[in-house]
């Protein structure tokens, strides 16, 4: 597994993308680098729970701006899958595409070459040169011990 970024890479990181170095932005790029390991994909409000958890005094109005500034700078990448709210990953700049659990809202990262090369195909077929796309799947759980199953 890859070790956490030191505090120096993640003002670093903030540095590059334009951003000042303030507390609330180096705490949220922290809980964001610590979920990565489980490709989680954090709402606002999931964020700013580790916060208060973690005990640091950030406002939830300060997490969704935070959050949006990061989006604008390229950091994250929002996420609006069925159920209406928006969830925020680490953009490393790899594609992958989404499966969301219909039960539980669980959502898996999967990279398939196959379907890669068919929406380029498909998108040459009628006239597009493809420059970027999101493909979320919709599914149900199908593992009887599904541990994300509320």
């Amino acid at each position: 597994t890859e070790k956490p970024p030191t505090m120096a890479e993640q003002n670093q990181e903030l540095r590059k993308a334009g951003l000042k170095v303030t507390l609330p932005r180096v705490k949220i790029l922290q809980i964001l680098e610590s979920t990565e390991a489980g490709h989680q994909h954090l709402s606002a409000e999931d964020v700013y729970r580790a916060l208060l958890a973690a005990g640091e005094d950030v406002g939830l109005a300060t997490v969704y701006r935070v959050l949006t500034q990061f989006e604008s700078a390229g950091l994250v990448q929002r996420h609006n899958f069925e159920g209406g709210h928006s969830v925020f990953e680490l953009d490393r700049g790899s594609h992958h595409d989404h499966i969301v659990c219909l039960d539980c809202g669980h959502v898996e990262e999967f990279f398939d070459e196959t379907i890669e090369e068919c929406q380029q195909r498909m998108a040459s077929k009628l006239g597009f040169e493809l420059a970027d796309h999101s493909m979320v799947l919709y599914a149900k759980c199908m593992r009887e011990d599904c541990p994300n199953r509320k």
